[in-house]
Order: C-alpha cells, then structure tokens, then sequence
C-alpha cells in the first residue's frame, strides 16, 4: 500500500513537473511570435514611411546618385586701356589632367604617359605641388597646351589610363607681357585664404570648379566682375562615374570687361625712358582723378603665372635685389625732398606768414637751438622772395618758413592735400605713408627721450626731409590737386565696365573729394613759380625748346643723414645714393596732366627724373589732336638741387 501511494506521489510531481515544461514553452513560443509579429510590424512601417512618406526624398537622392552636376566655367573679363587696346585676354589650350583619386599608381601612371606625351621635370614638379595643394578627386595638369598629334595619340589610348582626361582650359594672356605688370595684376591658384574670402562673399556657389582667381593688381580688385557666372551641366553617369549623355544646362555669363583709364602707350613709354632704373611714376588727369601712367619699376612679365609659375622664376623674382614684385606706386614710401616745397610755399601763403613780395637775404644756413641747418648752395641765394625760391630750389627759405608755422600748421595743410593718408585708389595694397608730428612721434617711439618733438624736427620737414615719407601716388595726387587749383579728385584705373548679362556698359564716375578752398591768387602764385623752374630753374635744359608750356619741380631726397659731411655719390654704393623726383603739370594755363617722378639712387632731380618725365609729356602731347600750340624756346638751365 505503501508503495502504490509513494508511486502516486512520484507520478503526480512528475506531471506537474512537465506541465510547468509545457506552460514555460508555450509562454517562449508566445514571445518568439509577439517579437517575430513586432519585427514585421516595425519593418512594415519602415517600408511604408521609406517608400510613401520619404518617396520624393530618396528619390530625389537617388537620382543625383545617377547624375553629376558639372560646373561650366565663365570666359573672364577683357581688361582693355582707355583707347581699346586689348591689355589681358583669355585663350583656350587643351590639358592632360590626372584625377589622383581615381589612379592606383601615380608614378607608373605618368610614366606610361611619357611615352605618349612629352613630360618634362618642370611639368611633374608642378603636378606634384597642385596635388599636395590640392583635392584627391580635383583633377590636376600634367601636361598643357597639347599639341594635335599628342591630342590624338592619347585619345587612342585613352582606355589605358583610368582618371586621365584631356581637358579644355581658358588660360590668362597679357599681350603687351611685363608693360603695366603692377597694374594688371596676375591670376594664381586658388588657396584657403581665397575660399575663405569667396565664403565671406558669399559666392561659394559661383566659384565651383574655379582653379585660378585675381592675386594683385585689377585682376584682385576686381576679381568679382571680371570673372562672370558659373554655368552648370547636368549630365548622367555610369557606374563609374563616366558621363553617358547630357540631360540640361545652363549656360556661363562672361565676366565684365573692363575699360582703365590707362594710356598703354604712355606706359610704355614711361616705362623705357626708365631703362633699368628703379623708381616709379605716375601721371594723373587732374580734372578728373583718372591715372594715365602707373609706372613701377622694374616690372615683370605676367605670362610667367599663366599656367603656374615655375619655383625657378618665383625665386628669381622674389630673390632679385632689384625687388621687382614690389609695388613702389602704392606700397614704397620715400621722402618727398625739394618736392615739398610748393606745396610749403602755398602753406605759407595760405596761412598769411608769406606774401609773394617777401624776400630775405640767404647766406646759406639757418641756425636754431645751436644745431645749424645749411643750404646744397653753400654760399646762399642772396636775395630770396617766393618765385626765386621754388625756382632756384632755396633751402633756407623753407627752413625759416617752417619754423615760422610751426608743426601743427603744417600738418593740418599737408593732410588735407592727401599728405599721409591713402588715396583710396581703386587698387589694393595701399601704404598710408608718414606725414610727421609730435603724436606720431610718440606713437612711434617707445623710448621717452626719441618721443620728443625738436625744433630741428620742423625744420627738416620743411624741406621734405626728416620723417616725411609718402608714396608716389600721394605725391602725384597732390600735384594733381594743385594744378586743379585745389580741387581733389579721387585717382582711379578704371573708366568703364561693361556688364555683358544686361549689355551695358556703365561708367564709373569722377569722385571729388573736397575742394580746399584756396585763393585763386596764392595757387597761380606757386603755379607760376613752378613753371619758372621749366623755363629758367633747376629743370629748365631738361624742358629746353619744349612745345608746351609746363610747371614742375625738382627734388632729392636723401637716404641717410649726412650729419655735415659732403654728399660724393661716387663714394657711396648704389643703394645708399639719393633719390631723384620731379613733379609736373602741363600746360601752364588748363593742366591736363600731373605727374610726378620718382628715380631711386640716381641723385639730382633735374639730371635724372626731369629728362624722363619730359619724355612722357613729349609723348602725351604729340599724340593728341588738341595739344597745345608751340612755344619758344627756354633759358638756360641755372643750378641744380
């Protein structure tokens, strides 16, 4: 009995043992099926929301995946002088490009190429430079300007080379080469700072596929007009990314062409009467701020950046003691020297501490504060009155004038003519020049004793020597604001800019400035003096038997202090030699041309500067058909400054 009941027991633990077996089971096979029913469900709605919801997006994705957008490159601006010579053009050439990310080897890959194309070190130097500068998948010259043959030779073997293509690219050309090098300005590749300046300008979009944009000179200024409107092309793509045919486009804008106020014949001109001095000049439409002639030299030859410059030439450029890179019209500064000193002479007169009728006797120095400033005549002028002054270039008068009106004065008058400010050309890269005074001074100087303003410091100026450094635009705009009888116009290079989408052509008017106000009287008082420097003065054999009537002045300015010694230029090397400049107007009565000349280390004004901005006035003149009537000739010259 016993057993039968134990075995009951067993049989019953053991059925409830599998009924909870059963009921565990059951409950995983219910979850298995909620999660498998919950999985469907939820992959389901994922389909219905990618397929209904999301269809116009991905579809839209899907379809870009198929087609490229290939950006059409604009044709960029002409730039052509005011008389419709052509100054910079674009030509197209075809390229053999290489897209690194596409390429398994690159160095197997080129020389494969060398056995159809010619490929010279300079060609792989460069390469190598874009490809470091640039994108894996940007494309990269490796050859330009093919030839036909060589066109067609890869063509046949085109299947070869994977990532290689042949490419039609615009290039920069400058027909007249280094003329007007600083002007013009030169194209380079694109780098961050650009992009950078792109994105600031919000012209990303319009810049896609650019390689090249304006580094100096008009082709920077006026970077965004002279390169158009990007054009687009839809086109549809393999597997491969290989184009299969073209669904639409859009079509480029070219850029504006620009029209400059520039005479490239007077450039030129200027330019050889320089030879190979250096220095600069400028010749400015004093009526209207248009500048004729923006000379610096030397110059360079633009076409060196057409596809690149090579590091030899960059070098060589850059290593040149000669410093040809540099823009001396906006960025050298030099002190103005006898140059200066109309422009002290109408302060004079201006602030009533001159009359044209006084005279003193010059002995040929000026002592103040024991320290004795001497004339470059050592024994005096004799008697001195404003006209004999600027024509026979009287130091002492100016040192006694200076003193008289004292730093303040001057300043006030030289600042609103333009002294020590910058012009505002419409160019880049502007220096703002030193007009001097006691704020400058301590703003300059750390040391409390260099901070202190001296009489002598006056005194220096008033012979544009001492502190005063200005650039040679500031100097011709202040000639040009004389001959204007005080008119300042705002000097500009470009005239005309012609928008090619709407078809206009819109001028780009004169900006006046202010006008100083001057009475008429003191300004045809100096006026008449500087055309007596012309006739009788320190520039008078440089501008014998002249056909136009003209004012100027001459001016040397030193380099370093001679602390009372004689100046022997034959004892000096080159580059410690005074500067040489002249300043100019033409014709005496209506000016309608200003100038002014700057020969670095080539000493006295009338020697070097005077003859060869005679020839730029020479030329001016005969080539225009309302030069003014002939004149007799001038009197011999009489001294030098």
């Amino acid at each position: 009995m016993r057993q039968f009941i134990a075995q009951r027991l067993l049989s019953r633990r053991l059925t409830n043992i599998q009924t909870a077996e059963i009921d565990r089971f059951r409950f995983r096979v219910k979850c298995a099926t909620a999660f498998v029913l919950l999985g469907f469900v939820l992959l389901l709605s994922r389909l219905v929301y990618l397929q209904i919801a999301r269809n116009d997006y991905y579809s839209t994705r899907a379809e870009d995946n198929r087609i490229s957008l290939i950006p059409i490159l604009p044709s960029r601006g002409t730039i052509l002088d005011r008389n419709g010579e052509v100054l910079a053009r674009n030509y197209s050439a075809f390229t053999l490009e290489i897209t690194p990310a596409l390429v398994e080897n690159l160095e197997e890959t080129i020389a494969e190429l060398e056995k159809l194309v010619e490929i010279q070190p300079k060609d792989k130097r460069r390469f190598q430079r874009l490809v470091n500068e640039g994108r894996p998948f940007d494309s990269q010259p490796i050859r330009i300007r093919l030839t036909d043959e060589e066109i067609a030779l890869f063509t046949v073997n085109r299947y070869r080379f994977h990532g290689v293509e042949v490419k039609a690219r615009l290039f920069r050309h400058y027909p007249f080469g280094a003329t007007a090098s600083h002007v013009l300005g030169y194209l380079n590749r694109v780098n961050k700072a650009d992009l950078e300046m792109i994105d600031e300008k919000e012209q990303s979009a319009n810049y896609k596929g650019t390689s090249h944009i304006g580094k100096t000179g008009i082709e920077k200024a006026y970077e965004f007009h002279l390169h158009g409107e990007t054009g687009y092309e839809e086109v549809e793509i393999d597997a491969n990314g290989h184009p299969v045919r073209r669904l639409s486009s859009t079509p480029p804008v070219a850029g504006s062409d620009l029209t400059l106020t520039l005479d490239i014949r007077l450039q030129e001109v200027a330019e050889k009467a320089f030879g190979k001095r250096r220095g600069a000049l400028v010749a400015i439409d004093p009526s209207t701020g248009e500048v004729l002639a923006f000379v610096s030299m030397p110059t360079f030859d633009l076409n060196l950046f057409d596809d690149g410059i090579s590091q030899e030439n960059w070098d060589r450029l850059n290593n040149s003691p000669d410093r040809p890179m540099i823009n001396r019209v906006l960025n050298a500064t030099y002190p103005p020297g006898s140059t200066f000193k109309p422009f002290m002479a109408l302060a004079g007169l201006e602030s009533g501490k001159r009359t044209p009728e006084y005279s003193f006797h010059d002995t040929g120095s000026f002592t103040i504060a024991g320290h004795t400033f001497r004339d470059q005549k050592k024994d005096g002028h004799g008697h001195v009155d404003l006209y004999k002054s600027i024509v026979q270039s009287c130091d002492t008068y100016y040192y006694v004038l200076a003193n008289e009106m004292g730093i303040d004065s001057i300043v006030r008058f030289m600042g609103r003519i333009g002294f020590g400010q910058r012009t505002g050309i419409d160019v880049e890269g502007e220096s703002e020049g030193i007009l001097p005074s006691p704020e400058w001074k301590r703003r300059r100087f750390r040391r409390y004793e260099l901070q202190r303003w001296f009489a002598g410091d006056t005194v220096s100026i008033g012979i544009g020597q001492g502190y005063n450094a200005y650039t040679p635009i500031q100097i011709a705009q202040a000639v040009a604001v004389l001959a204007n009888d005080g008119a300042l116009y705002r000097p500009r290079l470009v005239k005309d800019i012609s928008d090619n989408r709407a078809g206009v052509k819109k001028s780009v008017e004169p900006e006046l400035v202010r006008t100083m106000g001057w009475r008429q009287k003191n300004v045809d008082t100096v006026k008449r003096a500087m055309a007596g420097v012309n006739r009788e003065g320190t520039a008078a054999r440089a501008f014998l038997n002249a056909e136009y009537t003209s004012g100027g002045k001459t001016g040397t300015a030193q380099t370093f202090s001679l602390r009372g010694g004689d100046y022997r230029a034959s004892r000096l090397r080159e580059e410690l030699r005074d500067h040489a400049l002249y300043i100019a107007f033409a014709p005496e009565d209506k000016p309608r041309i200003a100038l002014a000349v700057l020969v670095e280390n080539s000493g006295f004004g009338g020697q070097s500067a005077a003859p060869l901005a005679r020839k730029v006035l020479d030329h001016f003149f005969s080539a225009r058909s309302d030069a003014p009537p002939v004149v007799s000739g001038t009197r011999a010259a009489r001294g030098e400054l």
